[in-house]
């Protein structure tokens, strides 16, 4: 059984190197080499969403999806300003990266069995939850307060096919209103036409760390997903490069540079990794 394992492994190691070889010689190489020609990589992303992604006082793109792109710059270069941003929508995520008008997309990305018939995840660098956003001088104070109010409780989310079903796993008499942008989800709250909006965690974050006397967690996360990065499918080689800079910035040489970002827009403080064993293969 060993030797028919280690047999398999290097058929599979094999296969990989092969398909890597038949891209560079049909293409005339991968696009890390054009990349680094070019002196610069271009990644999409958008400019509306904070923490992740918006522009700042001055116009200039900022946020955590940002610094995951200067990050892969400064991995081709070694300067976090050889990247040129390509603002687009949600919708234009996969669209330009299949007609080539950006080298990668960056754009809190929720990784889907579906979109990877499409293009090709890297290794995720944010795992994403629901949150509950309350209002500290409001009625309910805790998620254990809300559940018990039932069917009296009003809930504000993002418009969304499965919103209700989400929203009723957590909260399942919860009466919920759905609305077309976060900030009015947000809004329904501030105004009192909510008890509590469900927003993605990382939001519930960021606006206790921007308004911390006017925001409170209740102190619940349910569906968890996935964020990553997506290249255009069939450059083995292209991705293993993009996903070697994120895993050692997540875990490696660069683990300061992805800790201060994280805290930056998540106010968490990151533990780095300790010595021995890789973190990713530590057993739980």
């Amino acid at each position: 059984m060993k030797r028919y394992m280690t047999t398999l492994a290097m058929l599979a190691a094999l296969t990989i190197a092969g398909g890597a070889k038949a891209w560079a010689d049909d293409k005339g190489g991968s696009l890390l080499d054009e990349v680094l020609a070019r002196g610069y990589v271009t990644v999409g992303t958008g400019s509306t969403n904070a923490p992740f992604h918006f522009l700042d006082d001055k116009g200039e793109l900022t946020g955590f999806d940002i610094d995951i792109a200067k990050g892969i710059a400064r991995g081709l270069f070694n300067d976090e300003t050889k990247v040129k941003f390509v603002d687009q929508g949600a919708d234009a995520r996969i669209a330009n990266l299949l007609t080539k008008k950006v080298d990668i997309t960056c754009q809190f990305m929720t990784v889907t069995p579906g979109r990877a018939q499409q293009v090709e995840f890297t290794i995720p660098y944010f795992t994403q939850t629901t949150g509950l956003l309350l209002l500290k001088d409001g009625k309910y104070k805790s998620y254990d307060e809300l559940k018990k109010a039932g069917a009296d409780l009003t809930v504000s989310s993002l418009q969304n096919v499965f919103t209700e079903e989400i929203i009723h796993r957590a909260l399942p008499q919860a009466k919920v209103d759905q609305y077309e942008s976060q900030d009015a989800t947000v809004q329904a709250l501030n105004s009192g036409r909510v008890d509590v909006a469900a927003i993605d965690s990382s939001n519930v974050r960021w606006l206790m760390k921007q308004e911390p006397e006017r925001y409170a967690d209740a102190g619940y996360t349910w569906a968890p997903n996935s964020f990553a990065c997506a290249v255009r499918k069939g450059d083995q080689v292209w991705l293993n490069f993009v996903n070697t800079t994120l895993h050692e910035m997540m875990t490696g040489f660069e683990f300061d540079y992805y800790a201060a970002s994280f805290e930056k827009w998540f106010g968490i403080k990151l533990d780095p990794p300790s010595f021995g064993v890789p973190s990713e293969f530590r057993s739980r």
